[in-house]
């Protein structure tokens, strides 16, 4: 291993940020790859050139090809994204090849987790952990009245359902996403 691969940490010797996120891509599927790296830079532990030299010295390690292309999807600003649910309904967004959503903006007095603007579709996220008492219940039914009545349609998706039928998920999405789309369609061409 390079020396600059390795160091020492309380007396133990350690391996480098980069060469653990290049050992650690080579078996790690790429959105987890891609939260892995995000966690470094909000850790401040990200390091844009040492991660190229480890590259750089990769050879044929089977990490190196997934970390460049994690790297170099992640070039630009972070998505705004303040959960690991929202981060991964995003990452199924993309892999599901859908238009990235907008996230946590304002739509009609309330700030949202996702919402296509033009489909005029919102998707609300909801971990048990932050919806499970009863005044949440009731602000979240008094939210989704609003937006529909402002014109939105109102996609509520829990962590639950986002780990055990992404599949369902993405179909749901895409189709209500058609929907908007053909419904625009047909009212523009009066």
């Amino acid at each position: 291993m390079h020396p600059e691969d390795r160091t020492r940490r309380a007396g133990l010797p350690v391996t480098s940020v980069a060469r653990l996120l290049l050992d650690l891509a080579a078996d790690t599927p790429p959105p987890q790859l891609g939260r892995l790296v995000e966690r470094t830079e909000r850790l401040r532990l990200y390091d844009a050139l040492a991660i190229e030299r480890v590259l750089s010295r990769a050879g044929g390690h089977r990490g190196r090809r997934p970390l460049r292309q994690v790297i170099d999807r992640q070039a630009g600003p972070p998505p705004d994204t303040r959960s690991n649910l929202e981060r991964r309904f995003l990452d199924l967004c993309v892999q599901g090849s859908l238009p990235r959503p907008a996230l946590n903006v304002t739509v009609a007095g309330f700030e949202v987790d996702a919402v296509w603007l033009a489909e005029r579709l919102v998707v609300e996220l909801d971990g048990y952990a932050f919806h499970r008492t009863r005044r949440t219940f009731e602000a979240d039914r008094i939210r989704d009245a609003a937006l529909q009545l402002a014109g939105y349609r109102v996609l509520r998706i829990t962590h639950r359902r986002l780990d055990s039928e992404p599949a369902a998920v993405l179909e749901a999405v895409r189709t209500l996403l058609a929907e908007a789309r053909a419904c625009s369609a047909t009212s523009s061409g009066r």
